[in-house]
């Protein structure tokens, strides 16, 4: 699990095809990796790989298949900046919200306005995902924990901060990048669960639904 609080960006210093999968290097001077070892995850851009093997300023992770078709690593290339963020110990604080670096799908970022010292942005994200988008409610973009600012049909405002800014990847955020997205972990367990016994045609949250089963009167 993860916060989506990034800790540092790195850079894909190596990028290996081999067939639908890949063998990635990340170089991260600036991620402390003293208490990583193999086998750890780090989230990379939202991602959590697996690290296979590290260096000191570096580590090596498997990109399968299913992760390409799913992420923007489809679409990277070698010289791609990157979020990192370690895995979460029990004993750190939450300073995001619950992520668990299982990409949903791939959003496009639409506007992006300068307001005072902050940027507004606006992501355009696949319909399928919109129910679990909610003003005021949590989203990772690219790794980062960020809160929903307004919400019209699939598209979503954020407000980046300048702490955020010089500290991740967003600086470089242009419309028509390509971010992956996760959705908040609770939703999509609610709706499953609200919908355990539905049909696939029939899935989804409702109002009915959540009045059935108490989450309102």
């Amino acid at each position: 699990m993860f916060t989506g609080i990034v800790e540092a960006t790195g850079v894909l210093a190596e990028l290996r095809r081999q067939g639908k999968e890949s063998v990635i290097r990340i170089h991260c001077p600036q991620l402390d990796l003293s208490d990583v070892k193999l086998g750890d995850s780090i989230a990379t851009n939202g991602v959590c790989l697996t690290v296979t093997e590290l260096g000191r300023d570096y580590y090596c992770a498997h990109v399968s298949g299913e992760t390409i078709e799913r992420t923007g690593f489809a679409n990277y290339a070698k010289g791609q900046k990157v979020n990192l963020e370690k895995a979460l110990l029990a004993t750190g604080r939450l300073g995001g919200h619950m992520v668990s670096g299982h990409v949903d799908d791939v959003g496009t970022i639409s506007q992006r306005t300068l307001r005072g010292q902050s940027i507004e942005l606006w992501v355009e994200a696949p319909a399928h995902l919109a129910r679990y988008i909610a003003e005021k409610g949590s989203i990772t973009v690219d790794g980062i924990s960020l809160t929903v600012n307004e919400v019209v049909a699939s598209r979503f405002k954020l407000t980046l901060v300048p702490h955020t800014l010089q500290e991740t990847t967003l600086n470089d955020w242009r419309p028509g990048r390509l971010v992956n997205l996760e959705v908040d972990i609770i939703a999509r367990y609610l709706e499953r669960l609200l919908n355990a016994d539905a049909t696939p045609a029939s899935a989804g949250i409702t109002l009915s639904a959540l009045a059935t089963s108490g989450f309102i009167k």
